[in-house]
């Protein structure tokens, strides 16, 4: 592989990270069309519907001055009607990058293994890196800080809680998961995210406690307890998750200048309450505007495009 990657921000370096939210945020303070990507086309590979990673790439491939190329399920069947392989192979022949939303991981990695361009994580079952570029960011714009922030993830141990693993290990965050027994993370992934965070002034702890992992924190965050693909688990997930809710008691747990935070879409009144999502505390729309700008930053890095305009 002669190109660069974006498939988990465990494969980035710290400093990377810091570029790239350095390059986000001059990009949303001088927002605007730009000529970086040159009508460069961008594949956008979803097996998954979509409303914020459709939307933000496909504004951010425009405004960047490219060409985005939306093909969903139907156009590829990615596995069933043409083998991933060949789908990296063409599409290379065509487009300049490709961002890829699957629903196994494995099938990302082979599009990277076989692609000749760069390939980006929209989402997999494993993590989900353009959501964690994006909430470190909102994170850092908020706390103003990153390294010793304690960040509470109150949820399922999904691909949302292996990326702020992962975050955790790059950046030093004070991470605290709480899960319902049986529900936590891949074991490997917090193995590594602990000894990293730890080296980067962080830690990682995991509770069934709800209550304990809000206490005193900087952020809470939560996550669908359903996610697609599992909906035949939907009514044992809601028995097994019953009191997981980020709620007003949870949020008067944290500290008073608290956020909450949510990737979205909600299930508002499982996972997070009404009056918390809608409440002064809640930064989940301004995570989600983030999405924008950090998804530019990482497209312009991958094309080796620096702009000019904004640096």
């Amino acid at each position: 592989m002669t190109h660069a990657d974006f498939l988990s921000l465990s494969d980035l370096t710290t400093e990377q990270i810091h570029a790239l939210l350095g390059r986000a945020r001059a990009l949303k303070a001088h927002r605007g069309p730009l000529a970086a990507l040159g009508g460069r086309s961008v594949a956008m590979v979803f097996q998954k519907p979509s409303l914020r990673t459709r939307s933000s790439f496909d504004i951010a491939i425009h405004e960047l001055g490219g060409h985005p190329i939306y093909l969903g399920p139907e156009e590829i069947g990615l596995g069933r009607r043409e083998s991933t392989p060949d789908v990296a192979r063409v599409l290379s022949q065509y487009v300049h990058a490709i961002v890829a939303r699957t629903y196994r991981h494995e099938d990302l990695l082979c599009l990277a293994e076989m692609a000749s361009v760069p390939v980006i994580n929209a989402l997999s079952d494993y993590c989900h890196p353009c959501q964690g570029l994006a909430d470190l960011l909102t994170i850092q714009e908020c706390l103003g800080q990153l390294t010793g922030v304690r960040l509470a993830y109150i949820g399922d141990g999904n691909n949302v809680a292996h990326t702020l693993l992962h975050a955790a290990a790059r950046v030093g965050l004070q991470l605290t998961i709480a899960t319902p027994a049986g529900y936590t993370p891949n074991p490997d992934v917090v193995a590594y995210a602990s000894a990293e965070a730890a080296r980067m002034g962080g830690s990682v702890t995991l509770t069934t406690d709800p209550f304990e992992a809000a206490r005193d924190a900087d952020a809470l965050y939560t996550d669908v307890w359903t996610s697609m693909g599992q909906e035949a688990e939907t009514e044992q997930r809601r028995r097994d998750f019953a009191g997981y809710c980020v709620d007003e008691t949870l949020v008067r747990l944290a500290k008073p200048n608290v956020i909450v935070m949510h990737d979205l879409p909600a299930h508002r009144g499982e996972e997070i309450a009404d009056a918390v999502i809608d409440g002064p505390h809640s930064v989940v729309f301004q995570q989600a505007g983030n999405r924008l700008h950090t998804q530019k930053a990482v497209l312009l890095w991958l094309l080796e495009l620096p702009d000019r305009s904004v640096f």
